[in-house]
């Protein structure tokens, strides 16, 4: 699949310095030990916003940013509107939702332990999703999201891999959907344990456990409720409570919308917790018959959360991207963290800026501003244009996505969330090292294999500006 981070190495042409990590708290070394010409500075976001040109000017306002929203929702046929979708569904159009996805797969798959999956478990697993028993018509219903939850290719918690021994990209993994997230629930499993539903970005299997059930009015009333919160650090949780365990240490990642309860009286506990020391907002749970309620919880003050989504500048951009500097890469959302598109995504989502789920509808949404490539663009061409590349600007080749945060002699430098990169040595070998995680690299040395610049391979700049 080319949806999200699919490289297994990009390649940038550095020398390899010394180890120079002191065990003892000191003034850090100039350079990175495992990616030369990165420096320690050039890990730290202060470094990029001192170097940007007019880095707290305004890219775009609130009413810019809600029109090219609106313009994603009315043009890029990735994004559904999930809240009018008509109000009985086809069995065509629900299944094929669920075919699209979950169809046979033409390739061999392998599990943890190395086996590969035998044709009958691969026709229990096509069975599972159920799509025979489509009816020819439903009623649409709907339902909120109440704990961050995968989204699956089929209905299992089986992982699987396409070669043996490489197990960190689980082929059934698509994506994650988080609290507070309206879906319709278009279908269940044949074990009767999974629903399949339709988000604003992806049409997925979810544990029902993750889904409580409700109207349309009580699911849109939820995420239309004002005031609110936005979370702006790279994940917060709600403070642990006994008395409400649904609710109870509750992951919220960037860009994640909850409604606050201003309105709360100041002495009343929360959860049996006095609220003065942290906000008191609003989530929805699953009851024990799987319906929709709702309930106060608690976030610390210590949360980096903001009253409203963020303005953006270059220089919160950047701030929100370093956020995420380190953190382990996780195919679909996977290990708790995020892939590529995922990282941009939840990225721009803190300023209120919508985004396609993954890198094949990000790269070509006719919704952005978009520079288009082809095979016919000489290298040079291609130089010129990253030259004028701007921070947070995103870059395409196929099945990766990678943010601009700045320039150093006149060429960018991007944080991506990759699998790995290779370079060119001080002997001029090619070699690769697995970074697996949120990194900082020069764009124009990478190299894809020995000799083809990676930046000839790019087919598409998104600028998420005028």
């Amino acid at each position: 699949m080319d949806m999200r981070c699919t490289l297994a190495a990009v390649a940038f042409a550095t020398l390899l310095a010394g180890c120079t990590a002191s065990p003892t708290k000191q003034t850090p070394a100039a350079t990175v030990s495992t990616v030369a010409g990165v420096t320690n500075a050039q890990l730290t976001p202060d470094y990029w916003i001192s170097h940007a040109q007019q880095a707290n000017r305004l890219v775009m306002d609130p009413a810019a940013i809600a029109a090219q929203n609106a313009k994603l929702a009315r043009l890029d046929r990735s994004v559904i509107d999930v809240e009018h979708l008509p109000s009985t569904l086809t069995a065509d159009l629900v299944r094929k939702w669920v075919t699209d996805l979950s169809s046979r797969p033409d390739r061999a798959l392998y599990d943890a332990e190395g086996h590969e999956l035998s044709s009958a478990a691969v026709d229990d697993l096509v069975a599972s999703a159920n799509s025979t028993s489509i009816p020819l018509s439903q009623e649409t219903h709907y339902g909120l999201v109440v704990r961050r939850a995968d989204l699956r290719t089929f209905p299992t918690r089986l992982r699987v891999f396409s070669s043996q021994g490489d197990t960190d990209i689980d082929r059934f993994q698509e994506s994650a959907l988080f609290p507070g997230t309206p879906v319709a629930i278009v279908h269940v499993s044949e074990d009767g344990k999974w629903w399949f539903v339709v988000s604003p970005l992806y049409a997925a299997w979810i544990e029902k456990d993750a889904v409580a059930d409700g109207d349309a009015a009580q699911v849109f009333g939820y995420t239309h409720k004002v005031p609110y919160l936005i979370v702006t650090g790279a994940k917060a949780r709600t403070v642990f409570t006994p008395e409400r365990p649904e609710i109870s240490d509750l992951q919220l990642d960037m860009g994640v919308r909850v409604p606050v309860m201003n309105d709360w009286p100041a002495d009343k506990p929360v959860n049996g917790q006095h609220p003065y020391t942290g906000h008191v907002i609003e989530l929805p749970y699953r009851t024990d018959d799987g319906s929709l309620r709702f309930s106060p919880a608690l976030l610390p003050r210590t949360a980096d959360v903001a009253n409203d989504y963020l303005p953006l500048t270059h220089a919160t951009l950047l701030q929100q991207s370093f956020k995420f500097l380190g953190e382990r890469y996780g195919w679909g959302h996977s290990y708790n963290a995020r892939d590529c598109s995922g990282f941009v995504s939840d990225v721009y989502r803190s300023f209120g800026v919508q985004l396609p789920r993954n890198t094949r509808d990000q790269g070509v949404s006719p919704a952005l501003n978009r520079i288009a490539f082809s095979d016919a663009d000489t290298h040079d061409t291609r130089i010129a244009a990253l030259r004028q590349l701007q921070v947070g600007d995103l870059i395409y080749i196929p099945g990766h996505v990678m943010m601009v945060i700045g320039h150093e002699g006149g060429m960018p430098y991007i944080i991506h969330d990759t699998v790995g990169v290779s370079y060119r040595d001080a002997s001029g070998d090619v070699t690769r090292a697995r970074l697996n995680g949120v990194s900082v690299t020069p764009l124009v040395p990478l190299l894809l294999g020995n000799d083809q610049p990676l930046i000839d391979r790019i087919y598409s700049i998104q600028r998420i500006r005028p």
